[in-house]
This record gives C-alpha cells, sequence and structure tokens, in this order.
C-alpha cells in the first residue's frame, strides 16, 4: 500500500524523534551518579531505525556526535535473530565500533507487536573501566587490554531479566561501584527512548511512521547537499600535529588531509597521516568520524536533524594503521582528544574556501584524571578537573571566540561543571578559577579566553594521569587571515614540602599527598583578522575588565590605555594605528 507523504507530518515526526532524545538525556542528568556524567555530561542518547540508521540523536558532548550507528549496526549484524523485547546489550570496543573504551553504551532493541522497529541507546564516559590503571587513562598502555575491559556486543539483560553471571563478571573487572550504578541509569535512559517510539508509532502506524522516515533521511540528504554545493568545487588541503606520543620524547604526528568538494558531496581523505603510535596516542575509526562529523556540523546550517540522511553525500577514508585509525590491539584512549588537531587540519584546508564559515583554532585539550580515596566520605573518588581544562574557542568572521568554552571535542563552558557540586562530590578544594588575562590570541575579533585554576588536593593516595597535548609553543591554537594564536597551555603540582612537579602532556604522577596545590593554565582561541583593526573603544574596554594588560594593548593591539587611570589615549592611539 502506497502512503502519501504529508511534509507536514515529516516535520513533527522529526522534532518528536528530537524531544524523545531529549528526555532521554534529562533521565541521564537526574539519576547518573558520577559527575562526568550529571555534571560534565559527557554523553550522548539516540534513536535508530531496525537496520540501525540514525533516526535522531542529542549530543550532550559533541565528540559523540556519532559514536553509535556503526555500533548499532555491529550489534543488529551480530544478533540477528536473537533479539526479544526486554533485550539489553553493552559495548565498549574500538575494535567493533567504539570510539573509546571508557564511553560505554547501553542498546535496546524496540518491538511493536512482535517485530523489531527501532533502537534506542545511551553512551556516556565511565568513571572507570578496568585496565592498570584507574580512570581508564593510561600513558603507559601499549596494546587494548592494558587499558580496558572490552566489551564487544553483550546481552546482559535478556527478554526484561537481567543475566546475573554476565553482569557479575562486567562489574567485577570494573573498579568503582558507581560505574555499575551508572550503566542502571543509562539502561533506564533506552527505556525512556522505547516508551517514546512505541507511543509515537502508536499514534501514526508502523506504515506511515516508516514511510516518512524515509522521506526524513531524503529531506535531510537533499539539505546536506546544498550546503555541500555552496562550496566551490576542488581539492583543498591542510595539516596539523600532534605532539609527543607518550613513548619518545620529541616524537610529533602528523595529520594530512584532503577535502574534495565535487557537485553535492564531499569527501574527507586522511591518507598519508602518520602511523600509529606504539602508546595510546592512537584513534580508533569512529574517533576520527566523529572528529570530522563535529567539525563538519559547525560549517553547515546548524539546523539540520542529526540522522543517517546527514551522512548520505559525505565520504570518508582513513586507512588502517595510521595513529587515526589504528589496527588492533593497538591502545587508542587518547582518539577522541585527537579531536582538536583533526577539527585544525580540517578548518585550515577549508579556511579560503569558507573564510566566513571556519573559526580560528580552539585551545588544545590538557586535562587531569585524578583518583584516589576521600577521606572525608571515606570512598574513592575520580574526576576529569573539566573545570581546569577548559579554555577558548577560535574567533570567526564578526565574532569573538567563546571564553572559557572548553575543547571542540567536548565544549560545555561554565555549566559542564558546578563549583559547589565540584567540592561536594571530591576531595578537592578550589581556591582560584578565574579569566587568564592576554590569554586570547588577538585578532579583530579575538579568541575565547582560557582560564587559571588552583585546587588543592586533600584526598589520599591520589594519582594524577595527564593526558593531553598543546604545552608546546607549536600547539597554540592558531589565529587565521593575520589574527595571533592563543596562549599555550601550563600545568604544575606544588607539594607541602615546597617541592614542585611539572607533568609532561602524557604522565600519570603517582602518591601526590594531601595539602598539594595543582594549578592549570588553559589556554585562550586564536584570532581572526588583524589586531590593529578591532575597536579601540573595545580593546580599553577589556584592558578596564583585566582582559587585556596595558602592554599588550599598546604592542599587539597599538591602543595606549594609561595604567594607572586605565583611560584611552586618543591621540597616541590614532598616531601608533597610522603607523
Amino acid at each position: 500500500m502506497s502512503i502519501e507523504i504529508d511534509q507536514v507530518l515529516v516535520s513533527v515526526i522529526q522534532r518528536r524523534l528530537k524531544s524523545i532524545t531529549e528526555e532521554m538525556g534529562l533521565a541521564l542528568l537526574r539519576t547518573t551518579r558520577s559527575p562526568i556524567l550529571n555534571e560534565a555530561r559527557d554523553f550522548v542518547t539516540g534513536l535508530y531505525d531496525e537496520a540501525g540508521d540514525m533516526l535522531e540523536q542529542t549530543e550532550y558532548i559533541p565528540v559523540l556526535a556519532f559514536a553509535l550507528q556503526p555500533v548499532c549496526k555491529e550489534i543488529a549484524a551480530f544478533f540477528g535473530d536473537d533479539l526479544h523485547p526486554g533485550d539489553v546489550i553493552l559495548h565498549n570496543d574500538v575494535f567493533s565500533g567504539g570510539n573509546q573504551n571508557n564511553d560505554v553504551a547501553a542498546f535496546r532493541p524496540i518491538f511493536v507487536d512482535g517485530e523489531l522497529v527501532a533502537w534506542a541507546a545511551c553512551k556516556g564516559h565511565q568513571a572507570d573501566i578496568g585496565g592498570a590503571v584507574a580512570g581508564g587513562y593510561n600513558p603507559d598502555a601499549r596494546e587494548v587490554w592494558q587499558e580496558a575491559l572490552r566489551i564487544p556486543p553483550l546481552k546482559v539483560i535478556e527478554r526484561g531479566k537481567r543475566r546475573e553471571d554476565v553482569w557479575r563478571m562486567v562489574f567485577a573487572n570494573i573498579r568503582y561501584a558507581i560505574v555499575e550504578q551508572d550503566i542502571e541509569a543509562q539502561i533506564g535512559g533506552t527505556a525512556v527512548g522505547e516508551r517514546g517510539i512505541v507511543e509515537l508509532i502508536g499514534r501514526y502506524g508502523l506504515d506511515t511512521f516508516r514511510a516518512h522516515k524515509e522521506e526524513l533521511f531524503a529531506s535531510t540528504e537533499r539539505m546536506v547537499t546544498r550546503e555541500i554545493e555552496a562550496i566551490p568545487d576542488g581539492t583543498y588541503r591542510g595539516e596539523s600535529t600532534v605532539f609527543y606520543d607518550g613513548v619518545t620524547d620529541g616524537s610529533e604526528m602528523t595529520i594530512r588531509l584532503e577535502v574534495t568538494v565535487d557537485g553535492g558531496g564531499i569527501a574527507f581523505d586522511y591518507s598519508g597521516s602518520s602511523p600509529q603510535t606504539p602508546g595510546f596516542v592512537n584513534a580508533p575509526y569512529a574517533a576520527t568520524a566523529s572528529a570530522t562529523m563535529l567539525t563538519f556540523l559547525m560549517l553547515i546550517d546548524p539546523d539540520i536533524p542529526h540522522n543517517a540522511g546527514l551522512l548520505r553525500p559525505i565520504r570518508i577514508v582513513n586507512p588502517e594503521g595510521s595513529f587515526l585509525n589504528a589496527a588492533f590491539p593497538a591502545a587508542t584512549t587518547f582518539g577522541n582528544s585527537i579531536t582538536g588537531p583533526t577539527s585544525d587540519a580540517i578548518m585550515r584546508a577549508l579556511a579560503d574556501a569558507l573564510p566566513k564559515t571556519v573559526t580560528a583554532g580552539w585551545n588544545r585539550f590538557l586535562g587531569f584524571a585524578v583518583s584516589g580515596d576521600d577521606p572525608h566520605r571515606s570512598r574513592h573518588f575520580v574526576d576529569i578537573l573539566f573545570l581546569a581544562l577548559k579554555g577558548g574557542s577560535g574567533a570567526t568572521w564578526e565574532a569573538d571566540g567563546y571564553d572559557h568554552i572548553g575543547l571542540i571535542n567536548c565544549a560545555g563552558g561554565i555549566l559542564a561543571q558546578d563549583y559547589e557540586m565540584f567540592e561536594i562530590q571530591n576531595p578537592l578544594l578550589l581556591e582560584r578559577h578565574e579569566y587568564l588575562t592576554d590569554s586570547a590570541g588577538p585578532g579583530r575579533w579575538r579568541g575565547g579566553l582560557g582560564v587559571e585554576t588552583a585546587i588543592r588536593i586533600e584526598g589520599e593516595d591520589v594519582t594524577a594521569v595527564a593526558f593531553g597535548d598543546g604545552i608546546e609553543e607549536r600547539a597554540r591554537a592558531f589565529g587565521l587571515f593575520g589574527g595571533a594564536a592563543g596562549s599555550v597551555n601550563a600545568s604544575a603540582f606544588r607539594f607541602p614540602d615546597g617541592g614542585e612537579k611539572i607533568a609532561r602532556s602524557k604522565e600519570i604522577v603517582r602518591s601526590i599527598p594531601p595539602g598539594t596545590l595543582f594549578r592549570q593554565r588553559a589556554g585562550g582561541g586564536g584570532g581572526y583578522g588583524p589586531p590593529r583593526e578591532r575597536p579601540a573603544e573595545l580593546v580599553a574596554e577589556e584592558v578596564r575588565d583585566g582582559l587585556i594588560s596595558p602592554e599588550a594593548a599598546l604592542e599587539v593591539y597599538r591602543v595606549a590605555v594609561d595604567p594607572e587611570t586605565l583611560e584611552i589615549d586618543r591621540d597616541t592611539t590614532a598616531e601608533l594605528r597610522k603607523r
């Protein structure tokens, strides 16, 4: 029977699918226990059709933009007909579609009248996933088994009944009870998705739903094709560098990218990028694909729905064996953090083709996963210190970068971790947290400001894992079209005895004593356009606010501001800019 397509109904179904994924997200925000999930919102919720094609997603963290569809297809193919109402399947394996070992997904097949019609899934970053180091980040890892417990498609609930032997085997290999509680919350989130899909199909009927789903995919594809057609045909090239593989001092890995635009299609080709490393500075295919897609989404209409139609005009070439698509059994936990350099290569490649759409460089990732014992609450704790790592974004045409937004792969801004909850949940005392003067890359439109943070560690048996980039001068967020680079990342541990430890960008710092002061500077984003074209009054205002120093105003922006009165000297400024 032919179904007549109602374009209004297509839009209604799309909006309802989106709202269901948002309801799933609200469930996770209110039921998960780890601050990584309920504060930093390091998760994604999604709905997929019976074949695993994306119906809709809500990404609470950008790097998970397309981290579920490949896994859903893998699970559907693996179980085949052995799927039943009430089943729940876990997965994290990076060698069967996963993007990072710590990012564990729960999938629920959805049935209507005994027929598989869709999937609901929630994926979130877990506080621990086994392996040699608590928290899951192990710069010393040389293979996947030293990083994590691998979970290929694994049915933990069958026909509504939990398989206790399988469940106990999984969580016997994970350190913290909070992870079990968070996985239960994710399973609850999939139940919210199931309820929404069953109600939606019950309202319109399965045949009508499927017909309009196909039209939704097709209309999304047309929207993306139009966006690509607006880019001049041609081949564009961009490069970026990742610094230090965690094994060999001074090592560098190069991302080499060719972007080919041909009519309504676009291809991202990473052939020629550096080979995979012996350490954990590698990405699985899914992580690089997500990095590519989240950056591409920044360059097109933000209102385009997130479904399988979005992917049809896009091709990604990423040969196995490079550090952007490492072969089994490589360590890959750092893969999500390579998103920043991957985005840098894309922005550089497309800068001339899309000068009013691209951004200058975002601050590179430098994170610390801190774990240990909380003597005040007699429990273990783990936190990634999201507060301290969030630098500035790159500026773009007619807009400054966002201050303290975070990384391009996990932007969340000031809302990503509440200050009071941070101290309640961890034996950590926040002593300083403020914008970092002169951290923004100068430009006609400046980059976003970075931050300076000081945290007093009050826990016991504390270990901090440094995993990141951006401590090298060449890793500063780059400027575009005459704009300058943002500031560099930096960190240090000051121990109670007066000693100091400056961690490398990939290193495990063990046995940190109580009373240690941890300080971190997250750099700013790159500037866009010549700094001397920035309005002098705006520069003077930011000097008064402490965002730019009088010295930088004079030397970089050519704006003379009296250091005592903080008033602009208009005559001197006019003469300086005239020169």
